[in-house]
């Protein structure tokens, strides 16, 4: 079996196989920094996936994820998203077992307001490798990605 930081990859009668053409396994406790899947990771094209923790009591600052779509799964805690609809802004809570999808350019941030319990997120994005473009302020963009 092939091993590339605690990252396995199906074994191969054809050790001419490209890394392409076999499923990676990456264990529990062996991610790379917050990064499961991604092209440093597993040679992934299209896909980062990842897991983060929020702290008890904590905010993200207000960012976007450039052309990158992120999926968002909660496994624990209850996290609140919170953007701007272009006239006010929306908070969305969720609870473990949640879906949620951010949009391209959909400036936001993630809130943990618990004072006990951490957030636990699995992300999925478009791109190979996470983007996040911090911001000043929280604001809708326009369709060209101008205020």
């Amino acid at each position: 079996m092939t091993t590339h930081e605690g990252i396995e990859s199906a074994p191969s009668t054809d050790d001419s196989a490209p890394s392409g053409n076999r499923v990676h396994h990456v264990r529990a406790g062996e991610l790379d920094g917050h990064a499961a899947l991604s092209g440093g990771t597993v040679g992934s094209r299209n896909l980062w996936m990842g897991l983060v923790e929020n702290p008890p009591s904590s905010a993200t600052d207000n960012h976007h994820h450039g052309d990158s779509e992120a999926g968002i799964y909660v496994v624990s805690g209850h996290p609140v998203f919170v953007y701007h609809d272009g006239v006010q802004e929306v908070r969305i809570s969720a609870g473990p077992g949640d879906f949620l999808l951010v949009p391209p350019f959909v400036p936001h941030r993630e809130e943990n307001p618990d004072p006990d319990e951490p957030v636990v997120v699995v992300i999925a994005r478009t791109t190979q490798e996470p983007i996040k473009v911090s911001l000043p302020e929280l604001y809708r963009l326009t369709e060209t990605g101008e205020r």
